[in-house]
């Protein structure tokens, strides 16, 4: 589980209008892949994708709320107590201003109350194997400019996506409020 059920989302804080054509894991980081055009939401244009290791030149969407699977749809069914969504399907994002609960967070970072969060490709305990996009405590570097400047606050700013609001508990947990990234 890389979510617990403990979160604050309400109103419009969730997107449901972009596609994940792979298999994922709910709590994982999600970035724009390709945009759709308009309201895009039967738009397979509009795909969301895993960061990749360089988070550079890259736009935060979301954090997932559905795990993504690839099952025989003519032997089983999706199993809709987990939330379950078939890969290549529309997906569910939490944005800004949401507070969750998640074990999402580089294998090793422990951040302090109010620390800020980036986002990385990354395992994220020690013994998932799958690299998946999640929070970090590194800020990321970015290698173009951001409008006039280079000032490395402005490229931290850019990135960080999310507070810590607590530290890591036991189960690697940490409770986290996503913030609106500076375009």
């Amino acid at each position: 589980m890389a979510l617990k059920p403990n979160r604050s989302i309400v109103g419009n804080q969730t997107d449901i209008s972009f596609f994940y054509n792979s298999t994922a894991e709910k709590g994982e980081v999600m970035i724009f892949s390709t945009a759709g055009s308009g309201a895009a939401m039967d738009d397979a244009n509009a795909v969301v994708t895993r960061p990749s290791a360089s988070a550079s030149g890259q736009r935060f969407a979301g954090i997932l709320l559905n795990d993504v699977v690839n099952k025989d749809l003519t032997h089983t069914h999706l199993n809709f107590h987990k939330d379950e969504v078939q890969q290549g399907g529309k997906v569910t994002l939490a944005q800004a201003p949401a507070v969750l609960v998640t074990d999402m967070l580089k294998s090793g970072d422990s951040p302090s109350i109010g620390d800020p969060l980036y986002f990385t490709l990354y395992t994220h305990n020690a013994t998932d194997t799958t690299n998946r996009g999640v929070l970090t405590t590194t800020p990321v570097a970015d290698s173009g400019k951001i409008g006039l400047t280079d000032d490395p606050l402005a490229v931290r700013a850019r990135y960080q996506v999310a507070k810590a609001l607590s530290v890591v508990d036991a189960d690697n947990y940490l409770k986290v409020r996503l913030l609106d990234p500076v375009s």
